[in-house]
Order: C-alpha cells, then structure tokens, then sequence
C-alpha cells in the first residue's frame, strides 16, 4: 500500500495565503516521501485543479490528484481541457478523481437537477475518453452529451481517471471505464467485503488491469485515552455522514457508523495496526488526512504536523 496524504480546506489560514500555503504543503509531501498528493474540490473553496496544476510546477516526483471533482458543473469538453492542462503543468503526474457529488451540493447549493447521476457518469466518461485519446475532434452523441468539438491541448499520454465509486453502477463504471476508484468514508470491511471483490471481477471481465482502491482515511497521533475525542473532532470537521445517502449506503457494507469511526488514531502502534489493516483488505494506496486535535490553531497545526511527520516515516509503502 502506497503512503499518499490528502489535504482539505484549512480556513485557519488567511485567504490571501492559502493557495500558497497548499503548494507548501505539496512541496513538503514530496520531500518527506509520500508517493501521492490529493486535493478535494469544497464547495464555496479554492479550485481543486488550479491548486494542483500551480502545485505541478513546484514539485518533481509526486503524484497530484483530485479527490474529487465533480461532474455536474463542467461540461465533460471544458473538464477535458482543464484535466490536460493540468496533466502538462505536472509532467504527467496528474490522476482526475471525479464523482456525482451529493444532491444537498448539486440541488441545494448550485441549484441543479441531482438525476440518475450514475448514467450522466457513464456519458460523461464517453467524452472524456474521446478528449483523453489525443489532438483531433471529438465526435460523441449519447444519451447526455452532444459534442462535436476540437481538442488540441497536449499530445497523447496517460491521464488516469479514478471514480468515487459508492454504490453498484458507479463500481460498475469503476472497473469498465477507469484506473479504479477513491474512497471516503468507506472502513476495512465494506471495502474488503464489498468494494475490493467487486471492482477486481468487474475490471478483470473487462480485460482491465487490476484497478488502483485508493482509501481516504483520517489519522491522529495522540493519546489511546484520546482516540473517542479524536474520533468525535474528526466527524465535526469533515461533516456527519447523514449529510449524504451515498455515504450512509457504503457504510452499511462495514461497521463504521460515521467518518471518524473510519479513523486511525491513538499512538504509533495502533495507528500501524488500523492502516495494516486496511492494506491487508485490499487497499493500494492511503490517502491520509491528519487531523489535528486541540482548543487553537497552533496546538492543531502542531499535532497535525506530528501526525503527519509519523506517516512519513512509512513512506513510500507499507
């Protein structure tokens, strides 16, 4: 299992510093070792590909991703061209993570029809993978999409798709049409039990190599008798999963019941332990969220910072 970090919106940092203050969280990734870099798209938040094309430039060996972006505000023509632009500012070491979101974002924020979403990924990744094939014109007409469009941003290369696959269609479209999927909020036995066993038959039946199951999961180094405050801080901060059917259907694959039961946290040994297990159900790569714990800003940033120093000791794999 590859040891990857995953960092979110920190709205301790001032606005004006905080596209810098990412790219100095990448630079720091990569020169700890992590083999991986991943970047939510938040809602009202800076702009997930932006942020990861100006963290390219910055960086040599480590791969940048989305985790995710979703579909439903950028036409699959626009998405193809930003993903490529991307793909270039980081020398290839760019993976689009993309996902249906949830229909309290789509419908409630944003004001958009939340439909068959699985369908519109389906059509969707039909255009993409007609964009993604090189310079030339993409000729596609499904059941969503009407393009007959130019595309003449980069020269052909690898630009892998990872899908946030949930539930069966979207799994579906995982292994037929992807690279794999990125999970959140999903424990070691819904993705052992049911992700892992089901991606692998679908992707091996569609001549596909062995999908990449890369697992978003909050860690914190802090006291045993610290692991239910911890567990708590983590459900707060990255949002209850009431919040989203579709994280409420993926937990009950598993025994976890919210994202901080999710969580690796106590000291080094336990830590180890969660994360082994993990890698033993089928996990290819980690993608760590430190959480700091703590009553201000500084004693978080400092016991994220810890957090993060002890899975860089784990690096590049576990």
């Amino acid at each position: 299992m590859r040891i990857g970090l995953m960092v979110g919106s920190d709205k301790e940092r001032p606005r004006a510093e905080r596209l810098a203050g990412v790219v100095d969280d990448v630079r720091a990734a990569e020169r700890q070792g992590f083999t991986s870099f991943w970047f939510p798209q938040v809602p009202g938040y800076l702009d997930a590909m932006t942020v990861l094309a100006v963290g390219g430039q910055a960086t040599e060996r480590i791969e940048l991703g989305t985790a995710v972006v979703p579909i439903q505000t950028r036409h699959p023509v626009p998405m193809a061209q930003q993903a490529l632009t991307t793909q270039v500012a980081c020398d290839g070491r760019f993976t689009l993570g993309l996902g249906v979101s949830h229909h309290w974002i789509v419908g409630d924020q944003w004001g958009l029809p939340y439909e068959r979403p699985a369908a519109m990924m389906r059509d969707y990744l039909e255009v993409l993978d007609r964009a993604f094939a090189g310079p030339g014109k993409a000729d596609v007409d499904n059941d969503t999409y009407r393009v007959h469009s130019p595309i003449d941003v980069a020269d052909p290369q690898p630009l892998p798709v990872l899908l946030a696959a949930l539930a069966p269609v979207m799994l579906r479209l995982a292994g037929e049409r992807a690279s794999g999927t990125i999970l959140w909020m999903a424990d070691e036995r819904a993705i052992g039990e049911f992700v892992v066993p089901r991606l692998a038959r679908i992707a091996g039946a569609a001549g596909r190599p062995a999908p990449r199951v890369v697992a978003g999961v909050p860690v914190a180094l802090c006291r045993n008798d610290e692991v239910a405050t911890a567990r708590r801080e983590a459900s707060e901060v990255l949002g209850h999963a009431d919040f989203s059917p579709n994280y409420v259907r993926l937990l009950e694959h598993g025994d976890a019941e919210d994202v901080g039961d999710t969580m690796a946290a106590g000291d080094e040994e336990a830590i180890l332990r969660r994360l082994r297990r993990y890698r033993d159900a089928g996990v290819t790569d980690l993608a760590a969220r430190a959480i700091g714990l703590g009553g201000d800003p500084g004693t978080r940033l400092a016991s994220r910072r810890r957090t993060q120093e002890f899975l860089a000791t784990l690096t590049p794999e576990l």
